[in-house]
């Protein structure tokens, strides 16, 4: 997980900050970015990609992380932005933004398959299965599916017919079937998406 980083490193760089999102294929919610910085060496066997580890295991990495981190900073872009700039773009714009709202400026990026605006010159590379690859990416990886899920269990509390604690908004038949019975809400879906656009004309405000 350290080979990417450790190549760096040794060129001099010192503020390699790892870039990844959660939420590019759910019908509703945000897309999270998160971008973190860790220590030069550090490792963790416990921090992989995300999608590899269970709820919990994220869970209690998330705090480990940020206490480790030189600096991380999380973004968020919501559905309305996704409808009007795509998703691939609101990924690319949350993970630019969450650099820049990191506590001090990175000299080296590295993110999951996403090519980055050109930050003054500062070096990037985009890793293809980043976040199995790279630890910083992997721990982005990770801040990036808790605030997400996190912010779709609060939703579950106010929409509890909807089942997002379960689903997390990705279109598997359960939730298809409750967007058909309940039609999708104004703000929180992406309108975008061919299944809520099917169903536009039962929305809810």
């Amino acid at each position: 997980m350290l080979d990417y980083e450790k190549e760096i490193w040794e060129k001099g760089f010192r503020k390699i900050v790892g870039c990844d999102e959660a939420g590019r294929g759910p019908l509703c919610g945000p897309v999270v970015c998160a971008a973190v910085i860790l220590p030069v060496n550090f490792y963790d066997e416990r921090i992989n990609d995300s999608k590899k580890l269970s709820e919990k295991k994220r869970e209690e990495l998330f705090d480990f992380i940020c206490k480790n981190a030189v600096s991380y900073a999380i973004c968020e872009i919501e559905p309305t932005k996704i409808d009007e700039i795509n998703i691939y773009e609101a990924s690319r714009l949350g993970m630019c933004e969450a650099i820049k709202k990191l506590s001090c400026t990175p000299d080296y990026i590295l993110t999951d398959a996403m090519p980055l605006y050109d930050f003054f010159g500062t070096p990037q590379e985009a890793i293809i299965k980043g976040d199995a690859k790279a630890e910083c990416i992997a721990a982005a990886s990770i801040l990036a599916k808790v605030t997400r899920d996190r912010i779709m269990k609060e939703y579950d509390k106010i929409y509890p017919e909807y089942h997002f604690a379960k689903h997390k908004g990705y279109p598997t038949k359960e939730h298809l079937a409750l967007l058909e019975q309940y039609g999708p809400i104004q703000g929180f879906y992406r309108f975008s998406y061919g299944p809520v656009a099917k169903e536009k004309k039962k929305t809810r405000i």
